[in-house]
């Protein structure tokens, strides 16, 4: 696990887990801070991976986007549920389904309101696909085929190597 940005960052980051704490969530994997033996890594900012569990639609550590190695676990009973849950979030960044029925994540992919959906895996970000906005999450589209667009100025060029009739 790499550091945080900045110390800000960090107390940021913290402060999310310290919150759902508070909110009621039940920390069941770290979440604290960490300073690293080897002496190259004095300078960073570390915490512990944190796996929330016990969350709800409401608490913040659900709602809001949290840039750390924060992870909250809510339980669900059908497939409206979460996608009322997540639709319902003002971010929309990515999301991730883990299931068995390919069909399935498929059909909740489709609905989730977000920039980028994984299927069973998270995180993986090829520089040939597509990433970002969704909603009030990102700054834009990077990434792909979009990137090139964003970046270029299109110029149509028509070259004619033999005799030309004109009609003017």
């Amino acid at each position: 696990m790499g550091p945080l940005m900045n110390g800000p960052h960090l107390e940021q980051v913290l402060g999310f887990v310290k919150s759902a704490k508070e909110q009621g969530a039940t920390v069941l994997h770290d979440g604290e801070l960490y300073k690293p033996t080897d002496p190259k890594l004095k300078y960073g900012y570390y915490m512990t991976p944190c796996i929330l569990t016990n969350c709800s639609d409401g608490m913040t550590c659900v709602r809001e986007e949290i840039f750390g190695p924060v992870m909250s676990i809510l339980s669900f009973e059908t497939e409206a549920e979460v996608l009322k849950c997540v639709n319902d979030i003002t971010f929309g960044l990515v999301a991730g389904v883990f299931t068995r029925d390919i069909q399935r994540a498929h059909r909740v992919a489709a609905k989730l309101q977000v920039g980028t959906c994984y299927i069973n895996n998270y995180n993986v970000s090829p520089v040939e696909l597509t990433f970002g906005r969704c909603k009030k999450s990102g700054f834009g589209r990077e990434n792909g085929r979009v990137t090139t667009e964003y970046y270029s100025q299109i110029k149509t060029v028509y070259v004619e190597m033999g005799d030309v009739e004109s009609s003017f």
